[in-house]
């Protein structure tokens, strides 16, 4: 969709620091940030690959923050047309305990939002 509209597209990957909150800022979270900024850059590498392979450039960025919060500021602060996410595909008790990210950026967002479900591999 991006390449035919010749839309400048962002991929970004939300270190969520809701279960950091309250804990001492070095040791624990250090290593934990270490971590989720690793698994964030790998992501974004792969996410940027597959937009390259069809053409598309794509610009990444790495933000630390809730989740929902930091994805519909984002998209405010770059005057977004839509929003394109992935959902875990979590249901019942453990999206009613977690939350869904995607609920949340639906509800809150200044423009259209398209969730795209996560495929079942095949075995």
């Amino acid at each position: 969709i991006g390449k035919l509209m010749k839309a400048e597209i962002y991929a970004i990957y939300v270190i969520d620091i809701a279960p950091f909150i309250g804990l001492p800022t070095e040791g624990l979270w250090e290593t934990m940030k270490e971590i989720l900024n690793e698994e964030g850059e790998k992501a974004l590498k792969n996410v940027k690959k597959m937009a390259e392979e069809h053409g598309a450039n794509v610009k990444c960025e790495i933000l630390e923050g809730v989740p929902a919060n930091e994805i519909v500021e984002f998209a405010e602060k770059k005057r977004a047309d839509i929003i394109v996410m992935g959902t875990s595909g979590k249901t019942g008790l453990d999206r009613f305990l977690l939350g869904s990210v995607a609920e949340k950026v639906i509800r809150n967002a200044h423009c259209p939002v398209l969730i795209v479900k996560k495929q079942e591999k095949e075995e």
